[in-house]
């Protein structure tokens, strides 16, 4: 089997919440594809509730769009600490923290449930288990501690 770089991180010496460059890749044209990791839990200390990481999938698809150029997807770990965010080119790690910032603040303070999309049997594959309560909630706490540009060290939080 392949190797898998998320599978050789060190859990135990990461500090989340944070953003890191896992890889960037280059296509037959030369194309970057950029995956980063958007850990907002410490791993093995906790996890987003489903329902509410459910909620915060829906909501980044959308919002992280209006903040940062060339996401192609954002899509959570199934360990329900964070996501992994794809992007064509190569994005700072700054430029997406700003993102998932200013989309984590908008959860918490502005979005209403109509806002939510995808949250019906036609568009969700599993559109029964969604809290916007939790994902405001946890969109405060992981603001309160601030993401860090670096996942081994707290850095520009």
């Amino acid at each position: 089997m392949a190797d898998v770089e998320s599978f050789t991180l060190d859990h135990t010496a990461v500090r989340a919440p944070y953003v890191r460059l896992i890889a960037v890749e280059r296509g037959p044209r030369g194309d970057a594809i950029s995956n980063f990791d958007v850990r907002f839990v410490q791993p093995n200390e906790g996890e987003i509730p489903t329902a509410g990481l459910h909620t915060i999938e829906h909501l980044l698809a959308s919002l992280l769009r209006d903040h940062l150029d060339g996401v192609i997807d954002i899509s959570p770990f199934g360990c329900r600490t964070g996501f992994h965010l794809i992007t064509w080119g190569e994005p700072g790690v700054a430029d997406v923290v700003a993102g998932v910032r200013a989309s984590l603040a908008a959860i918490a303070e502005d979005v209403t449930w109509d806002d939510v999309p995808g949250v019906d049997a036609v568009s969700c594959g599993n559109y029964r288990d969604h809290s916007l309560h939790s994902a405001r909630e946890w969109s405060k706490h992981i603001l309160a501690q601030g993401i860090s540009l670096d996942a081994f060290t707290r850095v520009g939080v």
